[in-house]
C-alpha cells in the first residue's frame, strides 16, 4: 500500500502543473479585455468576448473530450490538449502582428478547447488518485493553489506589459504569450516521458454494453452542473470588471470608473487571484477533517456578504489595501472601498470549484468519466454569465450594479451546498 502511493506522486505533481497552466492561458483573457476596450473602441460587453470565446469552446469538446478520455485515456487526452492549446496559443500571437481582433477570438476559442480537455484530465484523476471523498478533494483543492499562483501571475505580468492602457495593442503581449507557448512545450515533453495511471481504461476496454444509466440519472449531479456553470462565471466576473472598473476613466463615457493605471490595476486583480491560492491552501490542509458541504456552505454565506457590502458601499469612500505586488512582494494600493470587499471573494471563490467537482461527482463510480466531461460542457458559463455582467454594466452605466449578478448566482451555489447536493439516486448501479 505504500508503494503504491509512492507511484502516485509524479502523476499527481503532473496533474498539478497542468491545473496551473489552465489559469495561465485562461487568465491570459482578462488583461486583454483592457486592450480591447481601449484598442478597439469596445463596450464594456465585448470586453468580455475572448474570455467568451475561451470558454463557449467549453460547450462544444466539454462531452467529446469526456469520450476522448474513456476512448484513449488520460495520458493521451492530455497530450492532445497540450498540443491543442500550443496551437491556440500561437494564433493569438499572430492576432497582434496582424491587429486583428477576429484572429484573436479564434485564438481564444481553440485555446479553450485546449484547457476543456486538461480540465476533464486534472479533475478525475486528481478525485481518484485521492480515493474520492475528502481525500480527493484535498488534492484537487492542493492542485487549485497552483492554478491560483498562475493566476495571480497573469494579471500583474500582462497589465505592467501593457504600460498605458489607452495606448496598448495585443502585441504588447507577446512576452505573455511565448511564456505559455514555452510551458506547453515544456509540458509536452515531460508528460510524454511519464506514466500515467488509467483508473477506467480497463473495465472500459472490456464492457461495450450499453447503460441504462448515465451521470445525467444523478440529481445531485446535475444540479452541480448548473453549480458550476455558475460558479465559473463568478470566479471570472469578479475580478473581470473589477480591472474594468479601476481602468475606465472617471469621466468616460458609460460605466463610472476609478482612473487607475494597469499595471496598479493588475496588481489589485493578481491579489484577487492570491487570496484564492491562500483560500484552496487552507481548505487543502483542512479538507480532510471539514467536509465539502461545510466548506462550500460556509465560503458561499460569507461571499454574499462581500458582495453585498461591495454594491451598496459609497464608491467615493476609499482604504489602503494590502496588495501582492510583480516583484513578488507585498505593498498598498488606494481603492474605492467597494473593490476591496470584491477582491476579498477571493477567499470565497478558493474552494468552491473542488467542492462542487466533490460533491457532484460522489457516487457516480463507472460514470466518473463521462460526467466529468458533461461537467467540462457548463464551464462555458465563465464566458456567458460575464457576457450578461458586462451587458448589466452597460445598461445601468455602473459596474456596482452588475454585481447583482455574481450574488444571484452564488445563491444558488448556498442552494446546492445545502439541498442540492445529496444523492437520492443510490439505487443506480455504479461498478
Amino acid at each position: 500500500m505504500t508503494q503504491q502511493k509512492k507511484n502516485y506522486a509524479l502523476p499527481i505533481a503532473m496533474m498539478f502543473a497542468l491545473f496551473a497552466m489552465i489559469s495561465f492561458v485562461t487568465g491570459l483573457t482578462n488583461p486583454l479585455g483592457i486592450i480591447v476596450k481601449n484598442q478597439f473602441n469596445a463596450a464594456n460587453w465585448m470586453t468580455q468576448l475572448g474570455n467568451a470565446a475561451n470558454f463557449i469552446a467549453y460547450l462544444f469538446m466539454g462531452i467529446p473530450a469526456g469520450m476522448l478520455l474513456k476512448k484513449i485515456g488520460y495520458k493521451k487526452t492530455a497530450l492532445l490538449a497540450i498540443a491543442v492549446g500550443f496551437f491556440g496559443v500561437s494564433i493569438q500571437y499572430v492576432s497582434g502582428l496582424a491587429s486583428s481582433f477576429g484572429i484573436y477570438l479564434s485564438g481564444a476559442f481553440i485555446s479553450g478547447f485546449s484547457m476543456c480537455m486538461l480540465n476533464t484530465v486534472v479533475n478525475p484523476m486528481l478525485n481518484t488518485l485521492g480515493g474520492g471523498g475528502k481525500k480527493g478533494n484535498q488534492l484537487i483543492q492542493f492542485g487549485g493553489s497552483l492554478n491560483s499562483i498562475s493566476a495571480t501571475i497573469v494579471p500583474i505580468l500582462v497589465g505592467y506589459l501593457i504600460g498605458d492602457a489607452a495606448r496598448a495593442q495585443i502585441s504588447d503581449a507577446a512576452p505573455a504569450l511565448f511564456i505559455a507557448m514555452g510551458i506547453f512545450a515544456l509540458a509536452f515533453i515531460v508528460l510524454f516521458t511519464m506514466n500515467i495511471p488509467e483508473p477506467y481504461g480497463e473495465e472500459e476496454a472490456k464492457k461495450e454494453v450499453k447503460e441504462k444509466h448515465s451521470a445525467m440519472s444523478f440529481r445531485h449531479f446535475v444540479l452541480g452542473t448548473v453549480a458550476i456553470f455558475l460558479y465559473v462565471g463568478i470566479e471570472v466576473g469578479i475580478p473581470n470588471f473589477v480591472n474594468l472598473f479601476l481602468t475606465t476613466a472617471k469621466d468616460a463615457e458609460g460605466a463610472k470608473g476609478f482612473g487607475m493605471d494597469t499595471a496598479m490595476a493588475g496588481t489589485i486583480v493578481g491579489t484577487y487571484w492570491f487570496l484564492m491560492m491562500i483560500g484552496r491552501l487552507v481548505g487543502g490542509s483542512i479538507g480532510g477533517k471539514i467536509s465539502s458541504k461545510v466548506q462550500l456552505t460556509t465560503v458561499s454565506t460569507l461571499a454574499l456578504i462581500f458582495l453585498v457590502i461591495g454594491i451598496f458601499a459609497p464608491i467615493d469612500t476609499t482604504v489602503s489595501m494590502p496588495v501582492f505586488k510583480s516583484n513578488i512582494s507585498f505593498g498598498t494600493a488606494i481603492v474605492p472601498i467597494n473593490v476591496m470587499f470584491f477582491v476579498l471573494c477571493g477567499l470565497c471563490t478558493s474552494v468552491m470549484w473542488g467542492g462542487i467537482f466533490n460533491l457532484a461527482v460522489e457516487g457516480l463510480g463507472k460514470y466518473t468519466s463521462m460526467g466529468s466531461g458533461i461537467f467540462m460542457v457548463m464551464v462555458c458559463g465563465g464566458g456567458i454569465l460575464p457576457l450578461i455582467q458586462g451587458g448589466l454594466a452597460d445598461i445601468t452605466s455602473s459596474y456596482m450594479t452588475s454585481y447583482w449578478v455574481i450574488f444571484a448566482a452564488i445563491c444558488f451555489i448556498l442552494y446546492y451546498a445545502l439541498v442540492g447536493c445529496k444523492n437520492v439516486n443510490k439505487d443506480i448501479p455504479v461498478e
